[in-house]
């Protein structure tokens, strides 16, 4: 063997010995971010009100049913953004607050659901396709859809990331979005809370509606944002009775519903409902509206972070909450199911 072959092969072996770690790294990461299936078991719960359990109506809003759920598995918990990905209520997908999707389908014995099959729960991706997480982004806390599109709120990064999601699923790299410069600056942990896209053939169509959860402007109320769409611009939602916002979504008929909560020693953990006009959204304006639902630790509740909406095949609509336990042993991930009854 001549010595041009010889020093070829020592050099080629030098390289694969140095660049193991580096493969077997890569091969590693890319493994990490396969999606993983979950056993997740399911309590029904059997009425809404602990103190009157023959009562179903609360407000504008009657008890369907709900479910504590609990898994074996670690990553399970703090549920953070909840969004159907089908007209039937049944197809979802989820994320935790630690920068992880949940997928799956909620299982329903006529109109009360009754557990979650198909779980797999994956990392989230940046756009350079590694976990979100190796650049110390976490709280994700707002989870928006546009057909096979998904939006993504990181609240303590003032970030919002556009996934493919239905071209790739859970392996679809984020996208950071533009934001306006006063979301960029929000501050620390009171960040994007709540986004809501706005479908045809709304006035606003093609907006993401961003909420933060008490991010406050000169009047103390909190700030919110219109991304895109025809008429960008910020406006904010009247803050009342120190609550904050968790979450926000919009009705079929495109009224805007923000699920809010507040938490204190004397009075524990309240959760409120307010209805939004979709013609009161505009940049500039402060947003008010009635509200039409609450609860408190007398009621079953939890520290709940995301709603979400669809109507059943007889016309009904169907409002879904789900809690963020904040992988406390104390507090639970539940799952609530409401009709609504004046649509």
């Amino acid at each position: 063997m001549s010595r041009t072959p010889i020093r070829f092969a020592i050099l080629l072996a030098a390289t694969l010995v140095a660049a193991g770690p580096a493969l077997a790294q890569a091969a590693g990461e890319a493994a990490a971010s396969d999606p993983i299936a979950i056993e997740v078991h399911a309590r029904e719960i059997p009425t809404f009100d602990t103190r009157d359990r023959t009562r179903t109506r609360f407000g504008s809003l009657e008890f369907r049913s709900g479910l504590v759920l609990t898994s074996p598995y670690r990553g399970f918990g703090g549920l953070s953004g909840f969004r159907f990905l089908d007209s039937a209520g049944e197809k979802f997908v989820a994320l935790s607050d630690k920068g992880d999707w949940m997928t799956g389908r909620l299982v329903y014995r006529g109109k009360q659901v009754t557990g979650l099959a198909d779980v797999q729960m994956a990392p989230m991706l940046g756009s350079d396709r590694l976990p979100i997480t190796t650049r110390k982004w976490f709280d994700t806390e707002a989870l928006a859809v546009d057909g096979g599109i998904a939006y993504v709120g990181i609240e303590r990064a003032n970030q919002i990331l556009k996934f493919d999601f239905g071209r790739e699923g859970v392996r679809a790299p984020g996208e950071p979005l533009t934001l306006p410069p006063a979301a960029q600056k929000l501050p620390f942990n009171k960040g994007i809370e709540a986004l809501a896209w706005v479908p045809k053939p709304h006035k606003l169509a093609g907006t993401l509606i961003a909420i933060s959860e008490r991010g406050l402007d000169s009047s103390g109320n909190i700030m919110g944002f219109l991304i895109g769409g025809p008429s960008p611009g910020q406006f904010s939602v009247k803050r009342t009775l120190d609550y904050d916002i968790s979450d926000a979504v919009l009705l079929p008929r495109g009224d805007l519903l923000i699920l809010e909560r507040k938490f204190s020693l004397m009075t524990g953990v309240r959760i409120r409902i307010r209805r939004i006009a979709m013609t009161s959204i505009a940049p500039g304006r402060v947003l008010d509206g009635p509200e039409i639902f609450d609860a408190d630790l007398g009621n079953e509740v939890d520290n709940m972070e995301a709603i979400d909406v669809h109507q059943t095949a007889d016309g009904q609509t169907v409002l879904t909450m789900v809690s963020d336990d904040n992988f406390s042993v104390v507090q639970r991930n539940i799952l609530l199911q409401f009709t609504l009854v004046d649509p």
